[in-house]
């Protein structure tokens, strides 16, 4: 039976950014058919952003009006609509609309919108949920949130999501047309771009090296249904995890210990008071405030790593792995894309059978951490020319780095989240706040430099420009 919990807890634990995390492994394919084309991620990114106002309502509801609102029901809430707008993608990702004189993905950003309030939601309804719980499920949970990343992954790397090969264009000039028109013929091979003579009267062409797509193995209608079933049996998870008495009652039981405690020390004439009608939300408020340490500069240097944290692991790193991967070729830029996803869930496991929740420990793991991202930050402001490039060094170098970035930082944000788990329900509603806010400060950091100011120079693998 608690096999069968855990198997639950991981399922629902995965609902958490499964949608999202999809939607962005898909894009490859998406930018070639949407009008938007590769500024369509600039526009993604602030679609989720403000896609926070629905964890914003929902804490800001707990912190005035505590009690007066469950998160069960939002819950199953989110779950629906996340399941009915991944099925909706499947058939309306390309429907575009004339606004303003050109083609938009008008409802492509529409339905984004909606699954990003999903999985923002979810940040501080889904923990408090798990406070129910006790805690080595906790662990469960990020294990699941892991596999939110590493499942579509693995299906986008199944379908063929982003791969490209290298394939020689030849340019000729038009004779029968202006000198600037130029004709492309794809050809099979070749190293360099290289002049190719012409025949009697006709100028010489040019032959060089161009990126093209490889076709996927199977549609986005497919990929976008299997992410409609991913999130369908999160619903489930979830609906059976609520009809799973024996581990609600054992929850119960440690949530409550305290106050069973001072019940059965409390003196003789408060036993012969007549009962009277007890408020179940200021009982559970009471109880956390009895078990409740007060430590509050170790609290706030908590939730201050969780924001760092998810900073730097949802905002400001995932926004260029591209410019740090793609200048050593697709194969390490898949590479790192696809461990450093395993990465995470390998991490939470981890986590069950060497857990440490020393604050100290935690802050040197985030430093080492840092470290690693610093290295990847570099990389990517280095694009087009790293360090390395061209050198077998240089691949495995930045691939180990993704892989320990995640790992470290992943490990990270399971224990914060076992610690603020022992404190109370409400100190896990407003972990998933600090997460959400991370996220926040982070995206806003890096949209600026990677669409406005463009400090990142993208690199094609087929087409070196620096010189060795």
């Amino acid at each position: 039976m608690a096999l069968l919990t855990h198997l639950l807890v991981c399922t629902f634990g995965m609902g958490s950014w499964v949608a999202i995390s999809g939607l962005w492994v898909e894009l490859p394919l998406l930018v070639t058919e949407l009008p938007e084309g590769w500024y369509l991620p600039s526009y993604l990114t602030v679609i989720i952003q403000l896609a926070n106002v629905g964890p914003l309502l929902f804490t800001l509801l707990h912190h005035f009006r505590p009690g007066s609102v469950s998160e069960v029901p939002i819950i199953f809430a989110i779950l629906g609509v996340g399941t009915v707008t991944c099925t909706l993608f499947a058939f309306l990702w390309n429907v575009t609309s004339w606004v303003q004189g050109s083609h938009h993905s008008i409802t492509f950003m529409v339905l984004t919108f909606f699954l990003a309030l999903v999985d923002c939601t979810s940040s501080v309804t889904f923990l408090p949920f798990m406070s129910q719980l006790p805690t080595h499920y906790l662990t469960t949970f990020f294990v699941g949130e892991g596999l939110s990343g590493l499942l579509p992954a693995l299906v986008a790397l199944a379908q063929g999501s982003g791969l490209t090969t290298c394939v020689n264009v030849t340019e000729t000039p038009s004779t029968t047309s202006s000198p600037n028109t130029t004709r492309k013929t794809d050809i099979p091979q070749g190293n360099n771009s290289t002049p190719v003579p012409g025949f009697a009267g006709v100028a010489s062409s040019m032959v060089h090296l161009e990126s093209r797509y490889l076709p996927a193995n199977f549609s986005p209608l497919v990929f976008f249904l299997l992410l409609s079933f991913m999130m369908a049996c999160c619903l489930l998870a979830f609906f059976f995890l609520q009809r799973h008495p024996r581990h609600w009652k054992t929850s119960t039981e440690d949530l409550l210990t305290s106050q069973i405690t001072l019940h059965s020390i409390r003196p003789l004439k408060e036993d012969l008071v007549p009962p009277g009608p007890v408020d179940s939300s200021t009982s559970q408020e009471h109880v956390e405030e009895k078990t409740r340490p007060s430590f509050p500069a170790q609290l706030l240097f908590t939730y201050v790593l969780v924001a760092f944290v998810n900073a730097l692991t949802n905002g400001v790193l995932p926004s260029v792995q591209t410019y740090s991967c793609l200048s050593y070729g697709p194969v390490a830029y898949h590479l790192s894309a696809t461990l450093s996803s395993m990465a995470n869930p390998l991490a939470c496991f981890i986590s069950v059978f060497l857990p440490n929740r020393s604050l100290l420990f935690l802050g040197v793991l985030t430093v080492l951490g840092s470290g690693f991202g610093a290295y990847n930050m570099a990389m990517a402001v280095m694009s087009p020319c790293p360090l390395m490039q061209g050198h077998w060094s240089g691949e495995v170098f930045i691939v180990a780095s993704w892989v320990l970035f995640t790992g470290c930082l992943s490990y990270v944000k399971v224990m914060l989240g076992v610690i603020l788990h022992d404190r109370s329900r409400s100190a896990l509603l407003w972990c998933g706040a600090a997460v959400q806010l991370g996220s926040l400060l982070g995206a806003l950091l890096m949209f600026p430099l990677v669409n406005v100011w463009r400090i990142f120079s993208s690199a094609d693998f087929c087409t070196p420009q620096c010189s060795v």
